[in-house]
């Protein structure tokens, strides 16, 4: 019967549950956006030149244990309520995955092979982006697809945080029917199921050729 309700309130509101989809969407883009032009660039800086690596690991790691409803809380009294306060959360729920994963990935490039590229006269510069990066393409795009889901999963909290456009107008208001909240607590896990799926179509094809695992078969 739940399940009946919830569907007839999806039908009976497309402009809305579009609405607040979109708004729900745009939302985690942007704030993985910025988490990416943040965490990338430091990640790999930190991986090529392998100083300040404490810095990566550790600050990664104060960053993801802080909870994502004490964040807004405390925006809350820093710049008050609205976008910037789930925008904030959000990209600090994301950037310690992509940095720590992009650190990884520069860091753990073959020696032998960082060798030979400075052999051949390359600079630190050409080895970083040409060399290393190009290497680190896997496990950064690991790390950009699980933070995604993370805050697609997570940004229904705009709803605690004054900014109601996303599927948080429904999921956080205890007011409402309980098939209410079904119907937009599926639609928030097939959201962030969807943009996964579209990540893993996007990280195989910047995966350089050499890189890609090719299954077996047998005859």
């Amino acid at each position: 019967m739940i399940l009946v309700e919830a569907w007839r309130f999806l039908a009976d509101n497309p402009g809305r549950v579009l609405g607040d989809v979109a708004g729900q969407l745009v939302l985690s883009l942007v704030a993985v956006a910025i988490a990416i032009a943040v965490a990338v660039p430091l990640g790999a800086t930190i991986g090529h030149t392998r100083r300040f690596a404490w810095l990566a690991v550790n600050g990664a790691n104060v960053l993801r244990a802080l909870p994502t409803l004490a964040i807004i809380a405390i925006g809350i009294g820093l710049y008050g309520v609205g976008f910037v306060n789930i925008m904030v959360a959000l990209v600090i729920l994301a950037l310690p995955l992509i940095l720590t994963n992009t650190y990884v990935g520069v860091a753990e490039v073959e020696p032998g092979t960082v060798e030979a590229a400075r052999g051949m006269g390359m600079t630190g510069w050409q080895i970083l982006t040409q060399v290393e990066l190009p290497h680190a393409v896997p496990l950064i795009m690991a790390g950009i697809r699980t933070g995604t889901v993370f805050v697609i999963a997570t940004a229904y909290l705009a709803g605690t945080a004054g900014y109601p456009r996303t599927l948080g107008s429904v999921i956080t208001n205890p007011t409402l029917p309980v098939s209410q909240l079904l119907a937009y607590t599926v639609l928030a896990v097939a959201l962030a199921f969807a943009v996964d799926g579209l990540l893993l179509i996007v990280q195989r094809a910047v995966t350089p050729a050499g890189m890609k695992i090719v299954p077996v078969t047998t005859a």
